[in-house]
């Protein structure tokens, strides 16, 4: 079996340079345990154009200003979203690219597999190649392991019952 330690260690330098890119983002910030985009998204649906109507109002009400919102820090965060909404968009088109990749080899293994061993069974008929038969015993295990088996009733219930066939009259 080839080993997997180069791509192993390729792989692990790629993590090692996308951690690294965590801190190159300013504002990054790592979602509580829990809470999820759900919790944010009814104020960040907010359209940009009522942001900076409220940004401009407060610079020209005395009287909204004193409530603590900051238009400056406002404007700073909407520039914020909107420069960084591109890189999200980029890194979910590659991990999505990646995963897809990964299915492919996968099933590209897979498929290989599957043929070999379609090719196994019908050879380990065959008297000149009976030695692949244990092998094949071994693959088929091996399959139907993979495979979730049909779910058991919960121990203590009862099996279902049939009724005997009632007998015709004559």
């Amino acid at each position: 079996m080839a080993t997997n330690e180069p791509y192993r260690e390729g792989a692990q330098t790629l993590i090692a340079q996308i951690r690294a890119f965590r801190q190159q983002i300013p504002k990054l910030q790592i979602p509580e345990p829990g809470r999820t985009r759900r919790n944010l998204a009814s104020a960040a649906s907010v359209p940009p154009e009522f942001i900076e109507l409220i940004s401009v109002t407060l610079r020209n009400s005395e009287s909204l200003a004193r409530n603590g919102a900051d238009p400056d820090q406002s404007n700073d965060l909407m520039s914020y979203a909107e420069a960084y909404s591109p890189v999200a968009d980029e890194l979910e088109s590659l991990a999505h690219f990646v995963r897809h990749s990964v299915t492919a080899a996968k099933n590209k293994a897979g498929s290989d597999a599957l043929t070999t061993y379609a090719l196994a069974q019908r050879l380990a008929r065959r008297p000149e190649t009976a030695d692949l038969a244990p092998h094949v015993a071994d693959m088929r295990r091996l399959l139907k392991r993979g495979r979730k088996a049909k779910a058991e009733p919960p121990a203590g219930t009862p099996a279902p019952t049939t009724k005997p066939t009632p007998k015709p009259v004559k």
